[in-house]
Protein backbone atom coordinates (compact mmCIF):
# COMPACT_ATOMS: atom_id res chain seq x y z
CA UNK A 1 0.00 0.00 0.00
CA UNK A 2 1.12 3.46 -0.19
CA UNK A 3 -0.39 5.20 2.58
CA UNK A 4 0.60 8.94 2.59
CA UNK A 5 2.81 8.25 -0.80
CA UNK A 6 0.69 10.53 -2.94
CA UNK A 7 -0.10 13.00 -0.13
CA UNK A 8 0.60 16.64 -1.27
CA UNK A 9 0.89 17.47 2.48
CA UNK A 10 4.52 17.18 4.02
CA UNK A 11 5.01 14.83 6.61
CA UNK A 12 7.06 16.15 9.43
CA UNK A 13 9.76 13.39 9.17
CA UNK A 14 10.15 14.24 4.86
CA UNK A 15 10.89 18.18 5.92
CA UNK A 16 14.35 17.49 6.00
CA UNK A 17 14.82 15.11 2.77
CA UNK A 18 13.15 18.32 1.19
CA UNK A 19 15.45 20.91 1.96
CA UNK A 20 18.40 19.62 -0.61
CA UNK A 21 16.11 19.44 -3.47
CA UNK A 22 14.77 22.51 -3.17
CA UNK A 23 16.12 25.37 -5.33
CA UNK A 24 18.30 28.01 -4.77
CA UNK A 25 17.37 30.69 -7.10
CA UNK A 26 14.35 31.78 -9.26
CA UNK A 27 16.24 30.30 -12.39
CA UNK A 28 16.41 26.84 -10.85
CA UNK A 29 12.82 26.90 -9.90
CA UNK A 30 10.84 24.98 -12.78
CA UNK A 31 7.57 25.84 -13.76
CA UNK A 32 5.22 28.18 -12.73
CA UNK A 33 6.50 30.54 -15.37
CA UNK A 34 3.96 33.34 -14.92
CA UNK A 35 4.66 33.75 -11.43
CA UNK A 36 8.16 33.87 -11.48
CA UNK A 37 7.92 36.57 -14.51
CA UNK A 38 6.30 38.45 -12.21
CA UNK A 39 8.01 38.44 -9.08
CA UNK A 40 11.28 38.74 -10.55
CA UNK A 41 10.36 41.80 -12.33
CA UNK A 42 9.04 42.94 -8.94
CA UNK A 43 12.05 41.83 -7.28
CA UNK A 44 14.62 43.78 -10.00
CA UNK A 45 12.61 47.02 -9.42
CA UNK A 46 12.45 46.86 -5.44
CA UNK A 47 16.11 46.07 -5.24
CA UNK A 48 17.13 49.27 -7.73
CA UNK A 49 14.66 51.24 -5.73
CA UNK A 50 16.63 50.21 -2.50
CA UNK A 51 12.58 49.62 -1.17
CA UNK A 52 11.48 46.51 0.42
CA UNK A 53 9.40 44.44 -1.89
CA UNK A 54 5.47 44.62 -1.63
CA UNK A 55 3.80 42.38 -0.07
CA UNK A 56 3.33 39.15 -1.98
CA UNK A 57 0.54 36.61 -1.31
CA UNK A 58 0.46 33.34 -2.77
CA UNK A 59 -1.85 30.72 -2.99
CA UNK A 60 -3.34 27.35 -4.63
CA UNK A 61 -3.07 23.52 -3.94
CA UNK A 62 -0.50 22.03 -1.11
CA UNK A 63 3.27 20.42 -2.49
CA UNK A 64 3.59 23.55 -5.59
CA UNK A 65 6.34 25.66 -3.97
CA UNK A 66 5.09 28.41 -2.16
CA UNK A 67 7.03 27.68 0.80
CA UNK A 68 10.12 27.15 -1.63
CA UNK A 69 9.22 30.85 -3.60
CA UNK A 70 8.99 32.38 0.23
CA UNK A 71 12.80 31.40 0.75
CA UNK A 72 13.46 32.14 -2.89
CA UNK A 73 12.04 35.85 -2.52
CA UNK A 74 14.66 36.54 0.79
CA UNK A 75 17.49 35.19 -1.07
CA UNK A 76 16.59 37.20 -4.40
CA UNK A 77 16.15 40.34 -2.06
CA UNK A 78 19.53 39.38 -0.55
CA UNK A 79 17.76 39.81 3.16
CA UNK A 80 16.68 37.34 5.88
CA UNK A 81 13.92 35.18 6.02
CA UNK A 82 11.51 34.51 9.06
CA UNK A 83 9.05 31.53 9.23
CA UNK A 84 5.72 30.88 10.76
CA UNK A 85 2.33 29.99 10.31
CA UNK A 86 -1.05 31.15 11.18
CA UNK A 87 -2.00 28.72 14.48
CA UNK A 88 1.37 29.71 15.54
CA UNK A 89 0.47 33.09 15.95
CA UNK A 90 -1.75 33.21 18.45
CA UNK A 91 -1.73 35.88 20.48
CA UNK A 92 -0.81 39.87 19.36
CA UNK A 93 2.07 39.46 21.87
CA UNK A 94 3.97 36.70 19.79
CA UNK A 95 3.03 38.81 16.14
CA UNK A 96 4.74 41.67 17.65
CA UNK A 97 7.81 39.53 18.86
CA UNK A 98 8.28 38.45 15.44
CA UNK A 99 7.95 41.98 13.77
CA UNK A 100 10.27 44.27 16.01
CA UNK A 101 12.66 41.56 15.76
CA UNK A 102 13.06 42.28 11.51
CA UNK A 103 15.19 44.46 9.76
CA UNK A 104 14.96 46.53 6.89
CA UNK A 105 13.81 44.93 3.47
CA UNK A 106 13.45 41.21 5.53
CA UNK A 107 10.83 38.69 4.24
CA UNK A 108 8.73 37.05 6.86
CA UNK A 109 6.89 34.36 5.41
CA UNK A 110 2.99 32.87 7.25
CA UNK A 111 1.93 29.73 6.13
CA UNK A 112 -1.69 28.63 6.41
CA UNK A 113 -1.97 32.96 6.70
CA UNK A 114 -6.08 31.89 6.29
CA UNK A 115 -5.90 30.55 9.74
CA UNK A 116 -4.55 33.32 11.31
CA UNK A 117 -7.47 34.71 14.24
CA UNK A 118 -9.21 37.75 13.96
CA UNK A 119 -7.33 40.11 16.52
CA UNK A 120 -4.24 39.30 15.27
CA UNK A 121 -5.29 39.78 11.46
CA UNK A 122 -5.99 42.91 12.46
CA UNK A 123 -3.21 43.89 14.13
CA UNK A 124 -1.21 43.41 11.71
CA UNK A 125 -3.09 45.46 9.12
CA UNK A 126 -0.90 49.02 10.58
CA UNK A 127 2.28 46.71 10.51
CA UNK A 128 1.64 46.34 6.82
CA UNK A 129 0.34 49.82 5.70
CA UNK A 130 2.20 52.25 8.24
CA UNK A 131 5.21 50.18 9.43
CA UNK A 132 3.96 50.09 13.16
CA UNK A 133 2.02 47.91 15.99
CA UNK A 134 0.41 49.47 18.79
CA UNK A 135 0.13 47.14 21.90
CA UNK A 136 -1.26 47.13 24.84
CA UNK A 137 0.33 47.16 28.23
CA UNK A 138 -1.46 46.44 31.77
CA UNK A 139 -5.60 45.39 31.93
CA UNK A 140 -7.98 47.30 33.10
CA UNK A 141 -8.07 51.25 34.03
CA UNK A 142 -4.41 51.39 34.16
CA UNK A 143 -3.70 50.36 30.60
CA UNK A 144 -1.71 51.87 27.82
CA UNK A 145 -1.61 51.64 24.13
CA UNK A 146 2.21 51.92 23.26
CA UNK A 147 3.25 52.40 19.60
CA UNK A 148 6.08 50.25 18.16
CA UNK A 149 7.70 51.76 14.92
CA UNK A 150 8.78 48.98 12.47
CA UNK A 151 10.98 49.13 9.84
CA UNK A 152 10.15 48.33 6.19
CA UNK A 153 9.55 44.37 5.61
CA UNK A 154 7.87 41.85 3.03
CA UNK A 155 5.27 39.82 4.25
CA UNK A 156 4.48 36.85 1.75
CA UNK A 157 1.78 34.74 2.98
CA UNK A 158 0.56 31.33 1.90
CA UNK A 159 -2.59 29.92 1.68
CA UNK A 160 -4.57 26.85 0.41
CA UNK A 161 -7.84 29.11 0.70
CA UNK A 162 -7.09 32.16 -0.45
CA UNK A 163 -11.09 32.61 -0.13
CA UNK A 164 -10.93 32.69 4.00
CA UNK A 165 -9.00 35.34 4.03
CA UNK A 166 -10.85 38.76 4.97
CA UNK A 167 -11.30 41.51 2.44
CA UNK A 168 -8.86 44.02 4.19
CA UNK A 169 -6.02 41.51 4.57
CA UNK A 170 -6.08 40.85 1.18
CA UNK A 171 -6.01 44.63 -0.25
CA UNK A 172 -3.02 44.73 1.41
CA UNK A 173 -0.90 42.13 -0.68
CA UNK A 174 0.92 43.70 -3.72
CA UNK A 175 1.52 40.94 -5.57
CA UNK A 176 -1.24 38.00 -5.36
CA UNK A 177 -0.32 34.96 -7.25
CA UNK A 178 -2.40 31.71 -8.20
CA UNK A 179 0.69 28.27 -8.19
CA UNK A 180 -1.38 25.82 -10.68
CA UNK A 181 -0.64 22.35 -11.04
CA UNK A 182 2.28 21.25 -12.96
CA UNK A 183 2.11 19.69 -16.03
CA UNK A 184 4.47 16.38 -17.12
CA UNK A 185 7.37 18.26 -18.56
CA UNK A 186 8.23 20.25 -15.59
CA UNK A 187 7.67 17.22 -13.41
CA UNK A 188 9.82 15.66 -15.84
CA UNK A 189 12.50 18.26 -15.31
CA UNK A 190 11.68 18.34 -11.81
CA UNK A 191 12.52 14.74 -11.22
CA UNK A 192 15.70 14.64 -13.17
CA UNK A 193 17.05 17.85 -11.11
CA UNK A 194 16.40 15.94 -8.11
CA UNK A 195 17.72 12.15 -9.06
CA UNK A 196 21.00 14.40 -10.23
CA UNK A 197 20.95 15.72 -6.10
CA UNK A 198 20.25 12.40 -4.91
CA UNK A 199 22.88 10.52 -7.13
CA UNK A 200 20.78 7.90 -8.70
CA UNK A 201 20.24 7.26 -12.71
CA UNK A 202 17.31 8.07 -13.99
CA UNK A 203 16.77 7.99 -18.14
CA UNK A 204 13.63 9.54 -19.82
CA UNK A 205 11.28 6.54 -19.17
CA UNK A 206 11.98 6.70 -15.67
CA UNK A 207 10.87 10.31 -15.00
CA UNK A 208 8.22 10.25 -17.83
CA UNK A 209 6.59 7.69 -15.29
CA UNK A 210 7.36 9.55 -12.36
CA UNK A 211 5.77 12.58 -13.70
CA UNK A 212 2.47 10.72 -15.20
CA UNK A 213 1.57 9.32 -11.44
CA UNK A 214 2.66 12.49 -9.24
CA UNK A 215 -0.53 14.38 -9.46
CA UNK A 216 0.73 17.28 -10.95
CA UNK A 217 2.59 18.32 -7.83
CA UNK A 218 6.21 18.08 -7.18
CA UNK A 219 6.72 17.47 -3.57
CA UNK A 220 4.96 13.96 -4.86
CA UNK A 221 7.34 13.23 -7.77
CA UNK A 222 10.25 14.20 -5.34
CA UNK A 223 8.69 11.81 -3.34
CA UNK A 224 8.13 8.80 -5.54
CA UNK A 225 11.67 9.51 -6.86
CA UNK A 226 13.06 8.83 -3.55
CA UNK A 227 10.93 5.86 -2.97
CA UNK A 228 12.06 4.28 -6.50
CA UNK A 229 15.39 4.86 -5.96
CA UNK A 230 15.41 2.58 -2.69
CA UNK A 231 13.77 0.01 -5.14
CA UNK A 232 16.37 0.65 -7.87
CA UNK A 233 19.38 0.42 -5.23
CA UNK A 234 18.69 -2.37 -3.88
CA UNK A 235 17.28 -4.87 -7.29
CA UNK A 236 18.87 -2.48 -10.28
CA UNK A 237 22.34 -1.14 -9.72
CA UNK A 238 21.53 2.54 -8.47
CA UNK A 239 19.45 3.43 -12.16
CA UNK A 240 16.19 3.97 -12.67
CA UNK A 241 14.43 2.80 -16.52
CA UNK A 242 10.55 3.02 -17.48
CA UNK A 243 10.39 0.01 -16.64
CA UNK A 244 12.05 -0.08 -13.35
CA UNK A 245 9.73 2.53 -12.16
CA UNK A 246 6.53 1.02 -13.39
CA UNK A 247 8.04 -2.08 -11.14
CA UNK A 248 8.31 -0.34 -7.98
CA UNK A 249 5.50 1.28 -8.30
CA UNK A 250 3.14 -1.31 -9.09
CA UNK A 251 4.63 -3.05 -5.39
CA UNK A 252 3.90 0.65 -3.91
CA UNK A 253 0.48 0.29 -5.28
CA UNK A 254 0.21 3.29 -7.01
CA UNK A 255 -1.43 3.08 -10.74
CA UNK A 256 -0.80 4.56 -13.99
CA UNK A 257 -3.62 7.53 -13.16
CA UNK A 258 -1.46 8.19 -10.16
CA UNK A 259 -4.25 6.61 -7.76
CA UNK A 260 -3.34 4.55 -4.64
CA UNK A 261 -5.27 2.01 -2.93
CA UNK A 262 -7.90 4.13 -0.92
CA UNK A 263 -8.36 5.64 -4.45
CA UNK A 264 -9.23 3.39 -6.13
CA UNK A 265 -11.71 1.91 -3.06
CA UNK A 266 -13.77 4.80 -3.35
CA UNK A 267 -13.95 5.10 -7.25
CA UNK A 268 -15.17 0.88 -7.09
CA UNK A 269 -17.78 1.68 -4.02
CA UNK A 270 -19.22 5.13 -5.86
CA UNK A 271 -19.75 2.88 -9.03
CA UNK A 272 -20.49 -0.51 -8.04
CA UNK A 273 -22.60 -0.02 -4.78
CA UNK A 274 -24.10 3.55 -5.52
CA UNK A 275 -24.62 2.88 -9.42
CA UNK A 276 -22.06 5.44 -9.79
CA UNK A 277 -23.84 8.13 -7.83
CA UNK A 278 -25.67 10.66 -6.45
CA UNK A 279 -24.45 9.75 -3.36
CA UNK A 280 -23.97 11.25 -0.32
CA UNK A 281 -20.78 11.98 1.49
CA UNK A 282 -21.64 10.67 4.89
CA UNK A 283 -23.26 7.49 2.99
CA UNK A 284 -20.10 7.06 0.98
CA UNK A 285 -18.05 7.29 4.15
CA UNK A 286 -19.87 4.56 6.09
CA UNK A 287 -19.68 2.10 3.30
CA UNK A 288 -16.05 2.84 2.71
CA UNK A 289 -15.30 2.89 6.72
CA UNK A 290 -13.18 5.84 6.24
CA UNK A 291 -14.03 9.11 7.92
CA UNK A 292 -16.63 11.77 6.36
CA UNK A 293 -13.30 14.63 6.52
CA UNK A 294 -10.30 12.45 5.00
CA UNK A 295 -12.72 11.46 2.06
CA UNK A 296 -13.39 15.01 1.32
CA UNK A 297 -10.02 16.54 1.89
CA UNK A 298 -7.67 13.80 1.38
CA UNK A 299 -9.09 11.47 -1.67
CA UNK A 300 -11.73 13.89 -3.30
CA UNK A 301 -9.50 16.55 -4.48
CA UNK A 302 -7.54 14.83 -6.81
CA UNK A 303 -10.44 12.36 -8.39
CA UNK A 304 -12.28 16.05 -9.03
CA UNK A 305 -8.87 17.16 -10.64
CA UNK A 306 -8.81 14.20 -13.07
CA UNK A 307 -12.14 14.50 -13.99
CA UNK A 308 -13.24 11.19 -12.44
CA UNK A 309 -16.04 12.41 -9.62
CA UNK A 310 -18.16 15.29 -9.25
CA UNK A 311 -19.34 16.91 -6.31
CA UNK A 312 -23.00 17.92 -7.11
CA UNK A 313 -26.06 19.24 -4.40
CA UNK A 314 -27.90 15.48 -5.42
CA UNK A 315 -23.97 13.88 -3.80
CA UNK A 316 -21.35 12.79 -5.55
CA UNK A 317 -21.58 11.25 -9.18
CA UNK A 318 -18.74 9.29 -11.19
CA UNK A 319 -17.69 10.36 -14.37
CA UNK A 320 -17.53 8.22 -17.45
CA UNK A 321 -13.49 8.12 -16.97
CA UNK A 322 -14.15 7.02 -13.29
CA UNK A 323 -15.95 3.99 -15.26
CA UNK A 324 -13.27 3.37 -17.58
CA UNK A 325 -10.77 3.85 -15.08
CA UNK A 326 -12.76 1.23 -12.90
CA UNK A 327 -13.00 -1.45 -15.51
CA UNK A 328 -9.56 -1.73 -16.18
CA UNK A 329 -8.75 -2.35 -12.91
CA UNK A 330 -11.13 -4.91 -12.52
CA UNK A 331 -9.70 -6.74 -15.49
CA UNK A 332 -6.35 -6.71 -13.31
CA UNK A 333 -8.21 -8.70 -10.48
Amino acid sequence: MSGNLLSTQPAPEERAAELPLRPGSLDEFVGQGAVKSNLALAIKAARQRGEALDHVLLFGPPGLGKTTLGALIANEMGTNLRQTSGPALERKDDLAAILTSLDEGDVLFIDEIHRLNRVVGECLYPALEDWRIDIILGDGPTANSVRLNLKPFTLVGATTRAGLLSGPLRARFGLTERLLYYDRGDLERIAERSARILGIGLDSGGGHILAERARGTPRVVNRLLRRVRDHAQVHHENFITGAIALEALEALDVDEAGLDLMDRIYLLTLIDKFGGGPVGLKTLAVAIGEDPDTLEDVVEPYLIQIGFINRTPQGRVATPAAGVHAKGERGKR
